[in-house]
């Protein structure tokens, strides 16, 4: 069993992100960045199925521009056999993202995509969605536990948290996986394994060689800081608390 790992370059989750002056996006300007914390869990749960015997080959992939190699390369340190990068310097959106990804699948013919639920800059959540609805595949989002008897299996149980507790369900393969923060803690890359890497498979092409056209269908307009809050006060008893929610904040 193939399976491929779409991975993201974002900014580091612990880099406090500064909008530009003209407020036209996040200011990435020197600033460190790192794979999408959800696909290195993605990763992680790849690489487990193939100790386990079930996967044959992990397959990492990133889209965007040439800077990605290098989260890629930490893929491949983490243990994926190869990579793609599929390079443009175009804005990606998450349609654009998932025909690509499409593109690759039919190429690559996987029985499995594991994906992270969501990405941390734009919490868009929303490729590993429409890849299963442009591949017309089975999907399990936000998956806990993922179990899958054998390389050949015809379908795989997914554990996913909801509201009310857990809700286990049989999907049929070939499938995608979009992962939670529970499924599994991501290993560390070793020294041995991040010179190992730089020897590992790492093919480029463009979207026009996949027919696929990335042109952003949406505008961002502005992005701005949240408000910020305000301090807290005291109040003297429970007939001063609601008249404050009734007076000044207007909520009763």
């Amino acid at each position: 069993m193939k399976i491929l790992v779409p991975v993201k370059r974002v900014v580091d989750y612990n880099v406090k992100v500064r909008i530009k002056p003209d407020g036209s996006g996040v200011d990435i300007a020197n600033v460190k960045m790192s794979m999408n914390p959800f696909d290195e869990i993605a990763v992680e749960e790849a690489i487990r199925l193939r100790e386990k015997g079930i996967a044959t080959e992990v397959v990492a992939v990133s889209c965007g521009i040439a800077a990605c190699q290098e989260t890629l390369r930490n893929a491949l340190a983490l243990g994926a056999d190869r990579a793609i990068l599929v390079e443009t310097d175009a804005e990606l959106q998450p349609l654009a993202v998932a025909k690509l990804l499409k593109a690759l699948v039919d190429k690559e013919a996987p029985r499995l995509v594991i994906l992270g639920k969501q990405a941390i800059d734009d919490d868009a959540n929303q490729t590993g969605q429409m890849l299963a609805g442009l591949l017309g595949w089975a999907q399990a989002t936000s998956a806990s536990k993922v179990e899958i008897a054998a390389a050949d299996a015809a379908e795989m149980t997914v554990k996913r948290e909801i509201d009310g507790g857990l809700e286990t369900m049989q999907v049929k393969l070939p499938a995608i996986i979009t992962t939670d923060l529970r499924l599994n803690e991501p290993r560390y890359a070793t020294l041995p394994n991040i010179m190992k890497a730089k020897k590992k498979p790492l093919d480029t092409v463009k979207p026009d060689a996949l027919g696929v056209d990335v042109t952003p269908r949406l505008a961002t307009l502005k992005v701005a800081e949240p408000a910020k809050r305000r301090g807290g006060g005291k109040v003297a008893d429970v007939q001063e608390l609601v008249a404050k929610l009734r007076n000044e904040a207007k909520v009763i």
